[in-house]
């Protein structure tokens, strides 16, 4: 099976997410990565997209050399800022003729210097589930955020903008977090909905506080007070605070597992060591069917 859908039916799924690099140097970076992950059998890896577009070529590149180099499945992420719908359209026909079976679809980011504006004929990210749906032939999945998204104006308007994505989207993943109430949330919320798609969380383990903290400023998510104090034990020693890190990251996870999380998808930031750490704590040093 390598449509996510079928494999979240199926069980606890375990995945990876990477982004594309920018240079020869940062590609042979993490093709060590993905050669040091590959032995431990992920369900399928998702690969980003940058703002307004800017990895179209990037993207689809990696999602390429995964398909055809190793025996996992991609799922490429895909954005509808940037983009007409001709475009998008033939995106999807290169990932079907490549035999690429997920899409994540996403609102997306503008780039910083509003370049994209005038090509997008995208507003919301439904829209883009729509568009995908109707191509036919991709597992989708839509992006969840349990602290709310950054751009929404309350929590109820947020959840059930979700919840009508899921109706035409197979699952989520969610944007990393680190209380587990905010997924137990979340997921409590969609079903008041109505909605009882798979929501896999996202995990970010802590291995540099202040890279973390920059990104949960940008996807809305917040560093807790206790998490911080916990990580700034390690002083100046990064080892350590990664260690404290992924220790906190191993605590979250199985929390959520014996909560019922559908699966962990794992933010890897193009790095195999705080991934395996984590593999290794929870267990999961078996082989995938």
């Amino acid at each position: 099976m390598a449509r996510i859908a079928d494999l979240l039916a199926a069980g606890t799924t375990y995945s990876f997410e990477f982004f594309p690099p920018k240079n020869e140097a940062g590609w042979l970076s993490l093709g060590r990565t993905i050669a040091e992950l590959e032995h431990l059998a992920p369900h399928y890896v998702s690969v980003t997209y940058g703002a307004g577009g800017s990895t179209r070529t990037r993207t689809a590149d990696l999602v390429s050399w995964v398909k055809r180099q190793t025996p996992i499945s991609p799922m490429a992420h895909l954005t509808g800022q940037g983009h007409t719908r001709a475009e998008i359209r033939d995106i999807l026909i290169d990932y079907r003729a490549e035999g690429v079976e997920n899409i994540l679809a996403l609102g997306g980011d503008p780039p910083a210097d509003g370049s994209a504006h005038a090509v997008s004929e995208y507003q919301f990210s439904s829209e883009l589930v729509d568009d995908v749906r109707e191509f036919g032939g991709f597992s989708i999945g839509v992006a969840a955020h349990p602290e709310l998204h950054p751009r929404s104006p309350d929590r109820d308007s947020d959840r059930r903008h979700l919840a009508a994505k899921l109706v035409r989207a197979d699952f989520a993943i969610t944007q990393f977090f680190f209380e587990v109430d905010h997924y137990l949330a979340l997921v409590d919320d969609l079903s008041s909905h109505g909605c009882d798609k798979p929501v896999v969380p996202g995990i970010m383990p802590v291995t540099n506080l202040a890279q973390v903290s920059r990104m949960a400023h940008m996807s809305g998510a917040e560093v807790p007070g206790w998490l911080v104090e916990r990580v700034a034990k390690a002083g100046d020693d990064p080892d350590e605070a990664s260690r404290i890190g992924v220790e906190i990251a191993s605590e979250l996870c199985a929390r959520l597992l014996e909560a019922g999380a559908p699966g962990l998808h794992f933010y890897t930031l193009n790095r195999s060591g705080p991934t395996r750490d984590l593999w290794a704590n929870l267990g999961l040093d078996r082989a995938q069917p």
